[in-house]
Parts: structure tokens; C-alpha cells; sequence
């Protein structure tokens, strides 16, 4: 998805609830989720996506795609339901919970290589990869740790199970853009 072109308003509704039912129906059914239909051109495109949950403001599960495998509606209820019930940093998430919730969306544009000095802080997220080994973080995270150029990169390189430094040797350093989609920022949701 290019930043150009991102979502409209109605689109980043249609996200938030469908990842939010994806959720509501692990919680309430034993049956496996079924992806809904979607026929919004936009959210059959496919593209990188990740889906944040937090609980009282404090991180509670994120999983996504880093890269573009599925159409996005169906890529965001996936990352939705593994946040919520499959982030191993976290227990699954539970019933008195759901409603405590704040989802939220990164929809990413397609990773390009990038040299460490053209790092933006909070426009660029970062992907580091060397041999199997990868890592990824948000442009927001940056943001939310005030986190200088040089730190994102080493804590991405921590991330992906690397030496802090390996961004200055042979790893391979991506960026990305992404469009948040947020519960709590959009209006009449």
C-alpha cells in the first residue's frame, strides 16, 4: 500500500471492526474464525499489517505480516486473533478483558532497502535481517520510547536476535511506512 494512498476514514472502520469481531469470535465460539468478505478494492489489496492490542495503555499482545502475503482485511483479522491469543510475551486474552481493549492497525507499505543515515525516526520502521534471523519494529515504537536513530537500530538488531551492532556490519537494513489505524482516534468508531 502506498502512503499516497492510504485508507479513507470508512476503510479504517471497516479494519477496526473486522479485527475486533475476528476477536470477539475466538473469545465467545470453539469454532475456527472465518475470514469475512470484503469487496472494498483497497482491503483486497495485499500488504504488510500489524495488529496492536493494549490493555489500559500498556502493550498487551502485537503480531502481524511483515510482508505482503494476504489480502488486507483477511491479513488484519489473522494478526488480530494471533495478538490476542498467540503473542507468547502475553497469557490469552480473556473475557473481562475484550471490552478493555484498544485495537490498532499499522498498515504497512512495502519494506525497501535503506541506508542507516536516511532513517527517519517516526516516519520509518525498521526491519533488520541477517541469514534466518529477522527483526521488526513499528515506526511508533521509536516514538513511544524516544528512542534516538542509532538506538531504534540497535534494538531492532536486539529484536531479531542479533549483536546491537550488526546493523554496521553485514545485516540487512529495511524500512517501511505505515498508516495506524486507532479505536481511540477515529471518531464515532
Amino acid at each position: 500500500m502506498e502512503s499516497s494512498k492510504g485508507l479513507n476514514i470508512p476503510e479504517q472502520r471497516i479494519l477496526l471492526r473486522l479485527a475486533r469481531e475476528a476477536i470477539r469470535t475466538s473469545l465467545y465460539s470453539k469454532y475456527q474464525m472465518i475470514p469475512a468478505v470484503t469487496f472494498d478494492p483497497q482491503l483486497q489489496k495485499k500488504c504488510g499489517v500489524f495488529v496492536t492490542l493494549r490493555l489500559e495503555s500498556e502493550l498487551r499482545g502485537c503480531i502481524g505480516f511483515s510482508f505482503a502475503t494476504y489480502p488486507l482485511a483477511e491479513a488484519v483479522q489473522e494478526a488480530a486473533v494471533s495478538a490476542a491469543f498467540h503473542d507468547l510475551r502475553f497469557s490469552p486474552l480473556q473475557l473481562n478483558e475484550f471490552e478493555k481493549i484498544e485495537v490498532e492497525i499499522s498498515v504497512l507499505t512495502q519494506p525497501y532497502l535503506i541506508q542507516p543515515q536516511e532513517i527517519q525516526v517516526g516516519i520509518h520502521g525498521l526491519i533488520i535481517r541477517e541469514n534466518a534471523k529477522m527483526g521488526l519494529l513499528l515506526p511508533q515504537v521509536a516514538i513511544e520510547h524516544q528512542w534516538s536513530k542509532e538506538t531504534f537500530l540497535e534494538q531492532t538488531c536486539l529484536k531479531a536476535g542479533l549483536a546491537k551492532d550488526a546493523w554496521k556490519r553485514k545485516a540487512e537494513v529495511l524500512a517501511f511506512e505505515a498508516q495506524i489505524l486507532s479505536e481511540n482516534h477515529l471518531s464515532g468508531f
